[in-house]
């Protein structure tokens, strides 16, 4: 059971707050894999940690299109220069009102961003709320990764599992189940693409701090595959984070939580790198032999 699971904090140069408890996680093993925002003002300070991390740490691009503003102009998507709320993109992606070229050269820049700080490609890519996986986003997104990444052994999150599975597992089911919705079929084209992805997926969270997150965080763990990715959201909290986050609070009790679980280390898959600097994923090893 513990080789499959990758433990993901989302998030990375948020805020300070944010990275600091990330990388406190990540020096004493109690993270798989981090994915970090190339478009804050923190990126690039807050890169340098990540080079020294690496070694164990998969890293990855956190594609953002929905907090703060892009890193170049998209008249189509963020006509005032500042990326809309989740809500208005969803909507526009399923109905087809996104212009794909435009959306492509902004991941375009954002993997820029990303290479240049840490001097290697990502080990995978996700995205801020799961935008990466919306109709006319995947498309482009995997465009470029194609023609950027061919070859290479690289991860793309997949945000759903099976109904039966988010049912099983209980808790934000509902929420879980329309993620699912939103991203079927975006697993099966990753791999068509000729990469990886994660074969089981958990972590979507009420963020509700009446309960437990160490409770929550065993069933995240439970009904896992050959390849079982699970998101969290750890961080200490600072001045900056609650004029971005809603649910700042929460970020705190995760990161207590994972400090202070006594064999999470072990029940964790921990990244080794290939002799071309890229991550054999668990589960994925034909994909690329």
């Amino acid at each position: 059971m513990t080789a499959n699971i990758i433990l993901c904090a989302d998030d990375y140069a948020l805020t300070p707050g944010v990275s600091a408890g990330i990388q406190q996680l990540a020096e004493t093993h109690r993270l798989s894999a981090t994915s970090a925002l190339v478009t804050t003002r923190h990126w690039h300070d807050h890169a340098n940690a990540l080079r020294e991390l690496r070694q164990g740490l998969a890293v990855g691009l956190h594609f953002n299109l929905t907090l703060g503003a892009p890193l170049g102009p998209m008249p189509w998507l963020c006509p005032t220069g500042t990326f809309p709320a989740l809500s208005a993109v969803v909507r526009a992606s399923l109905a087809r009102h996104i212009d794909g070229t435009e959306v492509a050269a902004e991941f375009t820049r954002q993997l820029d961003a990303f290479e240049m700080a840490l001097t290697a490609p990502p080990d995978f890519v996700d995205g801020h709320q799961h935008v990466h996986a919306l109709p006319v986003v995947r498309t482009a997104l995997l465009g470029v990764l194609k023609a950027r990444y061919s070859g290479r052994a690289l991860l793309v999150r997949d945000p759903a599992d099976s109904a039966m599975t988010i049912m099983a597992r209980g808790g934000a089911a509902k929420k879980a189940l329309l993620l699912a919705t939103l991203a079927r079929g975006f697993g099966d084209a990753v791999r068509a693409a000729g990469f990886s992805a994660n074969t089981s997926f958990a972590g979507v969270s009420a963020f509700d701090r009446s309960k437990s997150y160490r409770a929550e965080l065993e069933r995240f763990f439970t009904r896992a595959s050959a390849c079982h990715l699970v998101m969290c959201h750890p961080g200490h909290v600072d001045d900056e984070l609650p004029t971005l986050d809603p649910v700042v609070e929460r970020r705190a009790d995760e990161l207590a939580a994972l400090a202070m679980l006594p064999d999470l280390p072990g029940r964790l898959w921990h990244a080794v790198r290939a002799a071309d600097g890229s991550v054999r994923w668990p589960g994925t090893e034909a994909t690329h032999d």
